[in-house]
């Protein structure tokens, strides 16, 4: 930023030299031109004199008068057609020795002096970036689930947040290893009180079982939440814990 308000102050500067220069010139004509006429300009030579902008930009395109484009002239034709050795615009020049810097700078600054991040590292940022995003969203969403649109979850992540919350809520009721206990049901068999399934697990950990006991959950546990509970619960399905409660309920088909 500062080297950007550098050259603009630069630029500038030597747009003000050569507008003074140019008011400069132009005072000396009007002076001598009052006083001593116009012979005194032709011999002072300042009648025809030029600023020194008009000089420079002329010096710069090096533009070659039409009387004297012969001494330039390529010896091929095309179609009677024949090409001028005129210099490159000076724009196109300055374009190409900018574009030969700008490289050197960008090479120094991303690939040598390690101050730039590349490509590969900029894309790390913006997936991290991009995944943090989607948790956030996905976690909103979270709130919206019930126990009509909720669905198993069955990766090992999401599996691993519903154990967590099933050691630290249900285990006092169904066991360690939900094989249950004197107070709860078997949550390993096949067999369940109030209907198996994701929905229905969803719905009890929800609502609750008053009448037997249980209390709900809904005001403790956000509903993503309830939905990783449900499918662990779901998970522990088979896994023949020892000490398991004999079966409890009707027998479970999922439809």
């Amino acid at each position: 930023m500062f080297f950007i308000l550098g050259v603009l102050v630069i630029f500038m500067a030597f747009l003000a030299m050569f507008y003074l220069n140019n008011m400069i010139l132009q005072a000396q004509k009007m002076q001598l031109l009052e006083k001593h006429g116009l012979a005194a300009m032709e011999e002072a030579k300042l009648l025809d004199k030029e600023s020194l902008w008009t000089r420079l930009g002329k010096k710069i395109w090096n533009r070659v008068e039409p009387d004297k484009e012969e001494d330039i002239l390529f010896d091929h034709q095309y179609d009677g057609i024949r090409e001028l050795d005129n210099v490159l615009p000076p724009w196109w020049v300055a374009l190409f020795w900018g574009c030969i810097i700008y490289g050197f700078g960008y090479i120094g600054y991303y690939h040598m002096g390690g101050g730039g991040l590349s490509s590969a590292e900029e894309y790390e940022i913006e997936m991290k970036a991009a995944d943090k995003a989607v948790r956030a969203h996905l976690a909103s969403l979270g709130d919206q689930i019930d126990e009509t649109n909720v669905e198993l979850l069955t990766d090992e992540s999401d599996l691993a947040i519903g154990s967590e919350i099933f050691h630290a809520k249900c285990t006092p009721c169904h066991g360690a290893n939900g094989e249950g206990n004197s107070i709860g049901p078997n949550l390993t068999d096949e067999y369940w009180l109030h209907g198996g399934g994701i929905k229905n697990v969803f719905k009890t950990i929800k609502y609750g079982v008053p009448e037997k006991g249980m209390i709900s959950w809904k005001s403790q546990i956000r509903a993503g939440d309830m939905q990783h509970l449900a499918s662990y619960i779901l998970s522990l399905q088979g896994s023949n814990p020892p000490n398991a409660k004999a079966p409890q309920g009707d027998k479970w088909e999922e439809q």
